[in-house]
């Protein structure tokens, strides 16, 4: 399978798992979210879509090149692929938890596992492709962002 089409498959499948989450974000930004309290350093709505499809985009080809590597390394990227998936679904996840039930509590615990799942996948994706491990830096940035202002929010609103 060419490189191009692996990593065009895991682009389309974040992109895919980020539009699917983003239904849940948009019926809570638009209804419960702008009720509650947030913090002063709470970024504007608009720069979350352009932010996540960025960051979708360049999860989905970082997992691409780690998959083209299969061949050569079997075992360190079945486990990168396999955390991957995880911190993948963790992320989704997320957005159901805050957004969906309104629990930012819930959610906070949540992100936890969700920058640990994703330091995991960036440790493992670095050993097989250094370009791999430096595209999701931003990521795991931004999430702890996130969980800062995921905790914020639950303290201003507890």
């Amino acid at each position: 399978m060419p490189k191009i089409f692996k990593i065009l498959v895991m682009i389309a499948t974040c992109v895919g798992v980020g539009y699917l989450s983003s239904l849940f974000t948009r019926e809570g930004v638009d209804t419960w979210y702008r009720t509650i309290e947030k913090p002063s350093f709470n970024p504007p709505d608009w720069i979350f879509a352009p932010v996540w499809t960025t960051l979708y985009i360049m999860m989905g080809l970082a997992a691409g090149l780690v998959w083209d590597k299969i061949e050569e390394q079997r075992e360190t990227v079945r486990k990168g692929i396999i955390f991957f998936w995880i911190q993948l679904a963790l992320n989704a996840l997320w957005s159901y938890l805050f957004f969906g039930l309104h629990n930012p509590l819930l959610a906070l615990i949540e992100i936890v596992l969700l920058w640990l799942m994703i330091y995991e996948t960036f440790i493992q994706f670095n050993k097989v492709n250094k370009v791999a491990g430096y595209l999701l830096i931003p990521y795991l940035l931004w999430v702890t962002f996130a969980t800062v202002l995921t905790a914020s929010i639950w303290w201003l609103n507890k």
